[in-house]
């Protein structure tokens, strides 16, 4: 069954900008938190993933670039710290302009 985001995640409201992915429960550091954005030729798509993460400087998570066979390239979300239940989860943007 097709789930948009892990058991551990949850969409809120973000003091960031809109809305924002959160810690449902604790997470350790070097969890793989799941696929967020896919290449499909030229174009990059995000997942629900990927479409509710906001940037910060220091990001407590970690875009990692993975190839395979069905999607060829395709960037996973890995934590780079442990993550408090109710902490909000974000990333340094390279795709997009700020």
């Amino acid at each position: 069954m097709y789930k948009p985001l892990p058991d551990s995640l949850t969409i809120k409201q973000s003091g960031i900008n809109g809305l924002g992915l959160f810690a449902d429960q604790a997470i350790k550091q070097a969890t793989n938190l799941g696929m967020s954005h896919v290449q499909i030729g030229e174009e990059i798509l995000r997942t629900p993933l990927g479409g509710f993460i906001n940037h910060a400087n220091e990001g407590n998570v970690i875009k990692v670039r993975f190839y395979d066979e069905v999607y060829k390239t395709k960037w996973n979300l890995v934590t780079v710290k442990d993550i408090k239940e109710g902490e909000e989860l974000t990333v340094r943007y390279t795709f997009y302009n700020i």
